[in-house]
């Protein structure tokens, strides 16, 4: 087995290696986000090619050996880098810590195995970075433990706005090949036509993780004299990448009234609810309802609640936040006096049960044509709804995008686990005309805070507007300035 230094004829061996055992693959592929790639990478084959395993290995510790990075211990994120970070740890000598993908909830319920001390530097290592959201779920809990971490080596990076989203993040970026390299090597040896190579290329250009730009890095571009990019995708563009036929209809729905309003109907009666309805109706893209609040309830209810929606063109959204178990979610949802998901297009639920509340809702909801958002974040203060318990959201938000169809969220641009599929759509509450907050933690911002530089896509606005003397001309006024900022975060 060959160790040792790497020239560039053993870099353009081992692309030739992974090319030749289909670690690098080229087609028609559906990702995750429910994009079709020209290009695939599945490094998790190598683990059955013990000499490319440790090539790659090798290439990978050179490139972090010409650069100034200086580590204590290395960490291989889950799970295709471990063996990786094995090899090198073998290797080098150097010693290696596990993160665990899922904490166990018996025994030390450690997030992070290995033998350490507060204090030392950490080396990340990963097969592959795209957006780098894997790598960041790897960070937080090597930094909770107190362990430095400021450098990251990855086999392969796809230039797909991972390397400055590390960057921004204060964290230098080592990889072995680009796939532009990659591609120029197959192409140089006729194993891939110029044609292939150019639709990779253009995909790579059209697919970047980080357009979406904070008015910080807007500000620091105009400085540079730069052109900033565009900040985020048009609604009836993520349209068709929403894998949920709701989803598609909600994002289409809100381009053809061109709002990004939803009404909260916080209020104590059916009749109240009814007439709020046909009133901000004609201005919304989605009426949420609390019926648990109500004294009486019945079909006939529904019944009227559905015929405003398709009168006004709305989805009704019920507000309902299931936390149980999967088993009692399933009779929650589509039984009882409610009987949700016969009128509702819209729930939701915390995932604090697990993922087992996504199937539980699921097998009610999924053949009735209904969608499903996860809480991920909350408008009220002190709201446990953060960080690790956020990332989970979204993680499982991604695997289940033919049910879920987007969150419930404060501040998705500031997310660390990066950017969600473009399908999902992000809902905020606690919005009116002018920030601030109530007496029962309530905090409260406004529309171009949300959606320009929160990066939300839709505003829920509750008092700003059933305590308004007109409520019809409050939503109105709210739909303008909900659209207002959206189409400026286009600019």
């Amino acid at each position: 087995m060959q160790t040792g230094p790497v020239s560039d004829k053993d870099i353009e061996d081992l692309v030739l290696k992974l090319h030749e055992i289909e670690a690098v693959k080229f087609g028609e592929f559906k990702l995750k986000s429910g994009l079709l790639s020209p290009v695939y990478v599945d490094l998790r084959v190598i683990v059955s090619y013990p000499d490319i395993l440790h090539r790659v290995s090798e290439v990978m510790w050179q490139r972090v050996k010409e650069g100034s990075a200086q580590f204590d211990v290395i960490c291989g994120v889950p799970y295709t880098a471990l063996p990786i970070a094995t090899v090198m740890s073998l290797q080098h000598g150097v010693p290696m810590l596990m993160r665990r993908k899922e904490v166990k909830d018996y025994g030390t319920k450690k997030a992070i195995e290995g033998a350490f001390s507060p204090g030392q530097s950490c080396l990340i290592i990963e097969d592959l970075v795209t957006s780098g959201m894997s790598v960041m779920e790897t960070v937080e809990p090597l930094e909770k433990e107190g362990l430095k971490v400021s450098d990251v080596v990855v086999l392969i990076d796809r230039e797909q706005g991972g390397r400055a989203r590390l960057a921004s993040k204060n964290l230098t970026l080592y990889s072995a090949f680009t796939l532009s390299f990659i591609l120029d090597t197959l192409v140089r040896n006729k194993l891939v036509s110029d044609e292939v190579a150019a639709k990779v290329k253009r995909f790579i250009a059209d697919n970047q993780t980080d357009k979406q730009q904070t008015p910080a890095d807007l500000a620091a571009a105009a400085k540079a004299g730069e052109q900033p990019k565009s900040k985020r995708l048009r609604y009836e563009e993520r349209a068709g990448l929403a894998q949920n036929p709701l989803g598609r209809r909600l994002f289409e729905l809100m381009v053809r009234k061109r709002s990004n309003l939803s009404v909260a109907a916080d209020v104590a009666t059916v009749d109240e609810m009814l007439a709020l309805a046909d009133k901000v109706g004609p201005h919304i893209c989605v009426f949420k309802t609390h019926v648990d609040v109500f004294e009486s309830w019945g079909p006939e209810v529904a019944t009227k609640l559905q015929g405003l929606a398709e009168k006004h063109d709305f989805l009704i959204f019920e507000d309902r936040k299931f936390a149980d178990i999967g088993n009692t979610v399933v009779m929650q949802y589509g039984g009882g006096i409610y009987r949700i998901a016969d009128w509702s297009h819209i729930t939701n639920a915390h995932l604090v049960p697990g993922p087992g509340i996504i199937d539980g809702l699921k097998s009610v909801g999924l053949e009735k044509g209904r969608g499903l958002l996860l809480l991920a974040e909350m408008s009220s203060k002190g709201t446990l709804a953060a960080g690790d318990y956020t990332a989970a959201v979204a993680k499982a938000a991604e695997a289940n995008q033919d049910f879920v169809v987007g969150f419930i969220s404060v501040s998705p641009s500031s997310w660390s686990c990066g950017p969600t599929p473009p399908g999902l759509i992000h809902m905020t509450p606690g919005v009116q005309l002018s920030a601030g907050g109530d007496a029962l933690g309530q905090q409260y911002n406004t529309p171009a805070s949300v959606i320009g530089e929160r990066g939300s896509d839709i505003i829920i606005v509750g008092r700003g507007i059933i305590k308004a003397s007109d409520p019809a001309e409050a939503a109105k006024e709210y739909r303008e300035a909900g659209w207002r900022a959206y189409e400026e975060s286009l600019a």
